[in-house]
């Protein structure tokens, strides 16, 4: 019966993708794990594997095409076969197919639930209750949790069918989950007893899938237990889906039925691997069973341990395979992972609410502009020849803001929804940072107070906010914010707007590098700024404007004492 081809969701936020290649045509024979197309998403361009097998009888989509996700991109069937009813039924079945798969849930539930009934008697079953897995000889295999935003998988294909014998690190299964087409890997050893999702159907993760034991074992009592995981040492195998060692005698039966196939053996996820390192998988030996390759077997893949493993092949080789340069064994190396959680403060609740609000509730533009500090720096030294408190450059860029702000009032301004506001006044909010998070106390009319007040008024709002010991009225009413963290090295940064200012400035440190002066390339002193600016309130010419009038402060310090 024809099946189609969906466009598949190859990452979390594709919503379609391009078909950059079809290394498929019309009429080509396909079989599960056959590399079908290349697709384009918004992450990259990535290898479509098909799960099924067929001809294919159409194609829907051009290469270099556009298709949604879930849209139908091709039609696999038998050769010769009518594939348009497959096609006309494809759209309603999208359509349906919320409601389908309820619908197949809770039959999938409810045949599960009717199986045990009619062969054990409900009073057996009571009397079992919760049956341990142990205790009847038997392991029960569950959807695993295979990405960390899986909620739950399609199973793509059955390596195995009821009755088969399963070794530790057959591959049972491939499933599709909501990010790659994984494996998954038996980690016991016994007889498939019971296979609880068909090809192509979906399973919740630690859904019952699958159950191998001796064969003979009544598995009812542990169906009849539910899909709930049972909190045993069993949970623990369950996540890790890596394989086991397997016995050399085993892999040596696996490599011998491997040469025998002329096609290479290997899953989805053992073909990415090893295209993402390079490695040929006609070097890689399977052991899974029949020579399949598996993750395990192209991670633990070595040119060294090939030559260990297989001497035969090593002499049958050419000679100029054996004069290739040596290869690098690389050292495992195992590490412990591990964090420390602790509870987020109220001031840093404070701090994310406020600046989460303003940053995707203004738009933010962003002026950057360069200033030479040398006559600030010569300013400096002779005014702390005679200031009764050391003055600071961000003293002196406080004060700069301050003045320009004088001249360019509507730098001075908040957006209040229906109307902006326009201050006259100028109080500057000066970001201090503190073990908790960041304190902003304000110098309150800083355009009218000396170099020599900010300075000590500065000083003083810094050792409250270390002691803790802030009042509100210390850090409400700002009109403008300046961020300085020059002091710890960092060159340039812009800052998050805070709430309601509509500017915020940002200090960078002063470098020492060569600048042109006088068409001579000279040693100088420059400080990057940044003007984060809301949009809403402030042009970027406005912004531009205002970082003139404070560049020219700086760059003449005598201006701010006039």
């Amino acid at each position: 019966m024809a099946e189609v081809v969906r466009m598949p969701k190859m990452s979390d936020t594709m919503t379609e993708g391009v078909i950059a290649k079809w290394h498929k045509k019309v009429g080509d024979k396909v079989s599960s794990g056959d590399l079908v197309a290349e697709i384009e998403t918004d992450k990259a361009t990535m290898d479509f594997e098909s799960y099924q097998e067929g001809t294919i009888l159409y194609i829907g989509a051009e290469e270099g095409s556009t298709v949604p996700v879930d849209s139908v991109i091709a039609v696999l069937g038998e050769e010769g076969e009518d594939y348009k009813a497959a096609l006309d039924g494809a759209g309603s079945a999208k359509e349906e197919s919320g409601k389908t798969d309820k619908v197949e849930d809770a039959n999938s539930t409810a045949e599960t639930t009717e199986k045990p009934e009619t062969k054990v008697p409900d009073a057996q079953v009571e009397a079992k209750g919760a049956v341990d897995p142990e205790s009847i000889g038997a392991t029960v295999i569950r959807m695993p949790l295979l990405s960390d935003t899986m909620t739950e998988g399609v199973i793509a294909e059955w390596h195995k069918k009821v009755g088969d014998q399963v070794k530790s690190d057959d591959t049972l299964a491939d499933v599709e989950t909501d990010k790659a087409t994984m494996e998954v890997t038996a980690y016991a050893e016994g007889t498939l007893l019971y296979i609880g999702v068909e090809k192509g159907q979906a399973a919740k993760v630690n859904d019952i899938i699958a159950i191998v034991g001796k064969e003979g074992t009544d598995v009812q009592p542990l169906l009849q237990g539910g899909t709930s995981a049972p909190t045993t040492s069993e949970d623990k195998k369950e996540g890790d889906t890596s394989a086991q060692p397997a016995s050399a005698e085993a892999a040596a039966a696996s490599q011998s039925a491997a040469d025998s196939d002329a096609r290479i053996k290997a899953s989805p996820l053992a073909k990415k691997i090893a295209k993402d390192k390079g490695i040929d998988l006609s070097q890689v030996k399977g052991s899974a069973e029949g020579g399949r390759i598996v993750k395990k077997d192209v991670e633990s893949f070595t040119p060294a341990a090939k030559a260990a493993t297989a001497p035969a092949a090593e002499s049958a080789a050419p000679k100029e395979a054996k004069q290739e340069a040596p290869a690098v064994s690389i050292p495992q190396y195992i590490g412990e992972e591990k964090f420390t959680e602790k509870p987020v403060t109220q001031m840093r609740k404070t701090i994310a609410r406020r600046l989460s609000e303003s940053l995707f509730t203004a738009p933010h533009i962003y002026v950057t502009m360069s200033i030479d500090m040398d006559s600030a720096i010569a300013a400096r030294t002779k005014m702390n020849e005679y200031a009764p408190v050391k003055i600071s450059f961000n003293d002196m860029v406080i004060k700069a803001v301050a003045v320009a702000l004088k001249q360019h009032p509507g730098v001075n301004s908040s957006w209040r929804g229906d109307k902006i506001r326009v201050n006259e006044h100028v109080n500057i909010g000066v970001a201090v940072a503190v073990d908790e998070g960041l304190l902003v106390p304000v110098v309150r009319f800083a355009d009218g107070k000396s170099l020599s007040h900010i300075s000590a008024e500065v000083k003083d709002f810094a050792q409250k906010a270390k002691n803790k010991k802030l009042q509100p009225a210390d850090w409400e009413g700002s009109t403008f914010t300046v961020s300085n963290l020059g002091m710890f090295g960092v060159d340039e940064f812009t800052a998050i707007i805070n709430p309601p200012d509509s500017c915020i400035l940002a200090i960078g440190g002063i470098q020492q590098i060569p600048v042109v002066k006088n068409g001579a390339v000279v040693p100088g002193n420059v400080m990057k700024v940044t003007l984060s600016a809301d949009h809403r309130v402030v042009d970027g010419a406005q912004g531009a404007a205002f970082l003139q009038t404070f560049k020219k402060l700086l760059e003449e310090p005598v201006r701010l004492l006039v």
